[in-house]
């Protein structure tokens, strides 16, 4: 298994669980359009964890950069009660040619995120 050049991580901070079976998109700024470009998408591992999910041939270049997660897909198989954010977008910039890991901490009306390693 490699490891991605952009990977991410869910933990649902009301249960103390990963949130797998996430539906995460992958999207690039192009810089000439001002247009966000699908790079790809994927659901997260049983660990809340995507960490292969870029194609092999994707080189990812120096720009900004934006993960949608699909909150309301992951709500309605913890619960009943729908998604108060129903996505969490989270764009962020790659400046250097060094691994970026972008976790992400859900709770039922909030949510944060860091820089990983």
């Amino acid at each position: 298994m490699s490891r991605s050049p952009i990977t991410t991580h869910i933990l649902d901070t009301s249960t103390g669980q990963p949130a797998s079976n996430v539906p995460v998109t992958l999207f690039q700024l192009n810089d000439t359009t001002n247009e966000w470009c699908e790079l790809c998408a994927a659901k997260t591992d049983a660990d809340g964890r995507l960490i292969d999910w870029l194609p092999a041939a994707l080189a990812i270049a120096h720009g900004t950069y934006k993960l949608v997660f699909d909150i309301d897909a992951y709500q309605s198989q913890a619960s009943e009660a729908p998604a108060f954010y129903p996505y969490a977008e989270i764009c962020f910039r790659v400046l250097d040619d060094n691994h970026h890991h972008i976790p992400l901490l859900l709770s039922p009306f909030g949510y944060s995120t860091y820089r990983g390693s």
